[in-house]
């Protein structure tokens, strides 16, 4: 008996039979691998869908090698192995009958006897044949060491015939090159093989863990000595240990440390640098003289809208054709978005193009990554304003960049405090 996963990352549904059943039974879960002919045994739980009636969804799996001729060629005529198609299979199974699986393991030079089948087509078989050895050892490797099969797909993606080797060598790799597998899973696969508590590998990986948590938490770095505290507390390890571990991280560039001493990870680091560094690009370059009467154009923008702006929101469209970095700011029901479509009606009658970009969707505010790249994205040139509320949400990713930007006292700020909306019995302001 095999056990065999899903090796790639692909949703199935399949039918089957199965004794004590009758018709065939829908099946769906990370079966991509399955071949028609094969044997299951399927570990999951019933569910009824909606569209589609009862079916069998499916955790993980084994496949047995079919025992009966029938079966036997169905697998071989499956295409699960290359140079194998339903005509040689068939013409294999019946010069070999129950024992085709055995020859083709152990005496595959026999496959001559067969008509048809020359020696190129007899070594395309062997290697074809190998490959699936391989990828059945590397999944019994894993689930042997506790490792579901949406687990294995992934790192039988990744690593491929090194899976083992890997694993073996540092499970910890598995929490930095695998999407969906954190410290956490890493940890009890290394627990499982007898890895060592005190590794630099456990604990590196454990230190990154808390700063990606905190960093979930809106926080771009983490003061050392916190970052010490919490992945001692975690891994329960010795103070001496996470604090030489730290020190090598940092000659190894897995995290870096300010003269503050705060510990970041890499992307982090130099999103916020960056970030501060491209502001002070963009404000180095003087704004455009406008060879117009402002004043003049605010009044006809006012008479085309019919709205009468009060002195703040002036001041915000004064201040975003005069500057080239700006933060436009207000509690909710203040005139942002008045303000907004004031400072664009303004601008196109200036002759200049607006772009407007939420980047992280409605009422969410940009973290510290997505705000490098925007940064990154424009022009010196170009002229940046800030529209948002920093007391009603955070960031939807490490760092309180509007906030930052604000009380760094460096782009002229415009904050509205007036409040239009707020109609009868109105949660706005509550």
């Amino acid at each position: 008996m095999w056990a065999i996963y899903s090796f790639l990352p692909f949703f199935s549904v399949i039918k089957i039979r199965s004794k004590g059943f009758h018709g065939l039974i829908t099946v769906v879960g990370n079966l991509a691998a399955v071949s028609v002919g094969t044997v299951l045994r399927l570990k999951g739980e019933w569910k009824h869908d909606s569209k589609y009636g009862k079916q069998f969804n499916v955790h993980d799996y084994l496949e047995t090698v079919p025992a009966t001729v029938a079966g036997i060629e169905k697998y071989l005529g499956s295409g699960l192995i290359k140079g194998i198609g339903p005509v040689y299979a068939r013409r294999i199974v019946n010069h070999f009958r129950e024992d085709t699986l055995r020859v083709i393991e152990e005496q595959a030079d026999r496959l001559l006897e067969v008509e048809g089948i020359g020696q190129k087509r007899v070594e395309m078989i062997k290697k074809a044949w190998q490959e699936q050895k391989e990828i059945k050892n590397v999944m019994l490797f894993l689930q042997s060491r506790g490792v579901s099969a949406s687990y294995a797909v992934k790192i039988y993606k990744t690593y491929g015939n090194e899976s083992i080797n890997i694993v073996k060598t540092n499970p910890y790799r598995l929490a930095d090159d695998i999407w969906g597998i954190g410290f956490k899973t890493a940890d009890k696969i290394a627990r499982q093989l007898g890895f060592d508590k005190n590794s630099y590998e456990r604990c590196r990986s454990g230190l990154i863990y808390v700063l990606n948590e905190l960093a979930n938490e809106g926080h771009c770095f983490a003061v050392r000595e916190q970052l010490v505290s919490e992945t001692v507390k975690m891994l329960e390890l010795e103070e001496s240990l996470v604090e030489s571990t730290i020190d090598r991280m940092v000659e190894e560039k897995w995290v870096i440390p300010d003269e503050n001493n705060a510990v970041y990870l890499p992307p982090f680091y130099f999103s916020e640098t960056g970030t501060a560094k491209r502001i002070k690009e963009i404000l180095a370059v003087q704004a455009p003289k406008r060879a117009v009467d402002i004043e003049r154009v605010i009044k006809e923008v006012q008479a085309e809208c019919g709205i009468t702006y009060d002195e703040v929101q002036l001041e915000a469209i004064k201040t975003a054709v005069t500057s080239k970095f700006m933060v436009l700011t207000g509690g909710p029901g203040t005139g942002k978005t008045t303000a907004t479509l004031a400072i664009i009606r303004v601008f196109q009658k200036l002759g200049a193009s607006c772009i407007l970009a939420a980047p992280t969707g409605r009422a969410a505010n940009v973290d510290i990554i997505l705000m490098y790249n925007l940064l990154k994205a424009v022009s010196n040139e170009t002229v940046v304003i800030l529209v948002g509320d920093v007391d009603q949400l955070p960031s939807v990713g490490a760092g309180n960049v509007l906030k930052d930007i604000i009380d760094s006292g460096t782009v002229p700020l415009v904050r509205l405090t007036r409040i239009f909306r707020q109609a009868m019995g109105s949660d706005t302001m509550k």
